[in-house]
């Protein structure tokens, strides 16, 4: 994943967080959370998996 993608999917998940608080809505701005926090999970894997760092030997 290059940068330019981790930033897009991490600005789109901030603004579906932004979305569900102006709205009241809490189920919506978690999902916004939860997506980011998965967002940076997986730019991490796929950097330690590129790196050559993934622990398996």
């Amino acid at each position: 994943m290059n940068r330019l993608t981790f930033w897009v999917l991490l600005a789109l998940c901030v603004a579906v967080e932004v979305l569900g608080l102006l709205i009241d809505r809490r189920d919506i701005h978690c999902a916004g959370a939860v997506t980011a926090l998965g967002v940076i999970a997986v730019a991490r894997l796929l950097y330690l998996a590129r790196k050559g760092g993934g622990g398996e030997e």
